[in-house]
């Protein structure tokens, strides 16, 4: 993994001085510490710069920016291209000539002069983001893998097209001003996150997972999405039709244990020693397992725990995996005092606030890896959304069931809007009525009964936060609104427009899917690729150190689209089938105990010194005088918290990301 960045000039005014290109780079340098390089064109109007992290051929003749033979096609990529051996071998069988011994990124540049950039797109399985410039065809395109595990962002502006892989490399260039996105800051209050391609920054876009586009000369730009986690690519019908139970399950069981082993094999391609985070969970575990098989040395094993609350500790279950199969065992205890002295740092690397408090002991954990010399880690991201491993989850399905579709279908909608007035005044005299409140609305209004697995302020809580009557309005660019990357409806104050551009083409193109599937698939084109995944990205790269996330192999996750919720939660169990796919291979115990979850004591610390410091912070912010916020609502947050009324941590952690990045990005101050 790497930093890339450039620069395409659009007309007669985009020629540019290096210096900038060169400046957008070295922001990342910790994506990069092996060697920074560019490329700029003999006309100085298209730049590509490279942070490297040396992982794949190490020797100098892997150095990116990177051209065919004549010089005609330059890239500058981010990420592993998995199968880059077997695709040299068919470009060597084609005719191309390779410079390099194994370098993935070479396969891709003769990849594009063979196939085209959608022939290139559909052969590779990997995790990667790259841009290539075509001089023949006075075009850039950039792509982001099938499930979004690298990051892109960019920026359309009159003069010049910039990119990177970060958005502090766009905010490096000194035409980009620095500014807020209201619309944007309204949707992360629900999410955690701004839905692609907006990001908190006015005029800055992030290309969606899946997704390509290209860039001419005179700024037009044209995206398109070349993958999607949808049923119909995993399983032939045929395949199971008929099938007994017993034949149906192993069917199953067997498909996901060998795309599994598959997926694990494939990210342990490496010149540099690689290990794997383990929390004594089904996930972690059984990457354990299967690297161990793969490798005749000891796995190298990562695990953090908190020293203040060790009920939130899984030390023994990891340690017990550890021993059972002779890992390299490490492990890190963080406390109140760590979290706070690596704040500052936090709002630095995430570019944009990412609210999951979960970025803390993975910033921990990872540079405790990479204080012990490995470069790549393997993680277990995305096992809980394909199999519906959490408990909210199970509770949403049986919502769903019991409750919500018998309300929808037999209750008259004059009676279903007069329950959702009376829920809303219910909520109003006790919060803690507030979530069971918004549930019936949104039935009454036929609103979707799952967002996301991590939703925070919903529509009726967002209703006494934000000032309906503020400048919410957002600015974008003509190139962007016609790219058919941005949905009309981002742009308005109603989050359920996010969810319905996802679930409304889904279903008119796959009718009559379970509510799991549904769910599923809406995990993949928001919460996964834009929190879960971009914490991963920012975090571990802050250190240096390559994520790899086996479970978001696109074949297992092809295979794993096409098995029905009813086997998905067979008898009631979550991860019904990942649990029978790994018996044997990890421990019962270890399989069969109640999930706890990687998180943080957050509630606690916010009660604490901590949470006086959020408070002051939160309430002194620059953010506030903008007039989107109540301020007044605001204060009974963090007064409702503090007395133990009930938790509002969550609230209070996405406030206080949020006003942080606006201090430190946009008003350019600590806190």
């Amino acid at each position: 993994m790497c930093g890339i960045a450039g620069i395409l000039g659009l007309g007669e005014a985009g020629r540019f001085d290096e210096g900038v290109l060169s400046s957008m780079r070295d922001t990342m340098f910790h994506r990069g510490p092996n060697g920074g390089s560019n490329w700029v064109s003999p006309d100085g109007q298209v730049g590509l710069a490279h942070r490297r992290l040396s992982i794949i051929d190490l020797s100098e003749a892997a150095t990116q920016p990177m051209s065919n033979e004549d010089g005609r096609v330059w890239i500058t990529f981010n990420g592993e291209i998995y199968n880059h051996a077997a695709l040299r071998r068919d470009l060597q069988t084609a005719g191309h000539r390779f410079r390099t011994d194994h370098s993935d990124t070479e396969v891709l540049v003769h990849g594009y002069e063979e196939w085209g950039l959608d022939g290139l797109l559909r052969r590779v399985a990997g995790d990667y983001a790259f841009a290539i410039w075509d001089e023949g065809a006075q075009l850039l395109s950039l792509a982001r893998d099938r499930i979004g595990v690298k990051p892109l962002y960019f920026r359309a502006g009159q003069e010049q097209f910039l990119f990177g892989s970060e958005i502090k490399a766009i905010l490096a260039h000194p035409d980009v001003p620095r500014d807020v996105e209201p619309v944007a800051m309204y949707h992360y209050l629900s999410f955690l996150t701004t839905p692609a391609p907006l990001t908190m920054f006015r005029g800055i876009y992030k290309l969606p997972a899946g997704h390509a586009m290209t860039v001419d000369r005179q700024g037009v730009i044209k995206a398109w999405r070349y993958w999607d986690a949808v049923p119909g690519q995993g399983i032939v019908a045929e395949e199971v039709r008929g099938l007994s139970e017993a034949a149906t399950e192993d069917f199953y069981v067997s498909g996901i244990r060998h795309r599994l082993e598959k997926a694990v094999e494939r990210r342990m391609m490496s010149d540099v020693p690689f290990g794997v985070f383990l929390s004594g969970g089904v996930d972690s575990s059984t990457n354990v397992a299967l690297m161990s098989r793969l490798m005749d040395r000891p796995v190298d094993s990562f695990t953090v725990g908190f020293k203040d609350y060790a009920h939130l500790n899984e030390l023994e279950y990891a340690d017990q995996v550890a021993r059972e199969f002779k890992t390299n065992h490490h492990q890190i205890l963080i406390d109140e005092n760590d979290m706070v002295g690596y704040l500052d740092q936090l709002i630095h690397h995430q570019d944009e606030p990412i609210a999951d408090w979960v970025c803390i002991p993975l910033y921990f954990v990872s540079k405790l890896t990479r204080d012990n010399g490995v470069t790549v880690i393997q993680v277990g991201e995305g096992s809980d959304e394909q199999f519906s491993g959490y408990a909210s989850y199970m509770g949403y399905l049986k919502l769903y069931h019991q409750y919500w579709s018998p309300f929808r279908r037999y209750v008259p909608e004059p009676l279903q809007r007069m329950a959702a007035g009376a829920a809303k005044a219910a909520a109003k005299l006790k919060p803690g009525l507030a979530l069971y409140a918004d549930i019936i609305d949104r039935a009454a209004r036929n609103r979707e009964h799952f967002w996301s697995g991590a939703t925070v302020f919903w529509d009726t809580l967002k209703r006494d936060l934000v000032n309906a009557n503020a400048d919410w309005s957002a600015e974008v660019p003509e190139s962007v609104r016609n790219s058919g990357l941005l949905p009309p409806g981002y742009l308005e104050t109603d989050t359920f427009n996010v969810i319905s551009s996802f679930l409304g083409p889904f279903d008119e193109a796959h009718p009559g899917q379970d509510a799991l599937t549904r769910m599923i698939y809406n995990e993949f084109k928001l919460r996964l690729p834009e929190l879960l995944l971009m914490r991963v990205d920012k975090i571990t790269m802050s250190e240096s150190l390559e994520a790899r996330v086996p479970f978001l192999d696109h074949e297992l996750v092809e295979f794993t689209m096409d098995i029905p919720e009813a086997w998905k939660t067979r008898n009631g169990e979550a991860k019904y089938l990942l649990k029978k796919a790994v018996e044997g291979l990890i421990p019962d115990n270890i399989i069969y105990r109640k999930k706890m979850g990687f998180g943080a004591p957050m509630a606690d610390w916010l009660r604490g010194d901590f949470g006086r410091q959020a408070e002051q912070a939160v309430l002194s912010s620059a953010l506030l005088r903008r007039g989107h916020l109540d301020v007044g609502h605001v204060k009974q947050l963090f007064n409702d918290h503090r007395s133990g009324r009930r938790d509002t941590s969550l609230y209070l952690w996405t406030l206080f990301n949020l006003t942080s990045w606006y201090d430190y990005w946009i008003d350019r101050r600590t806190h």
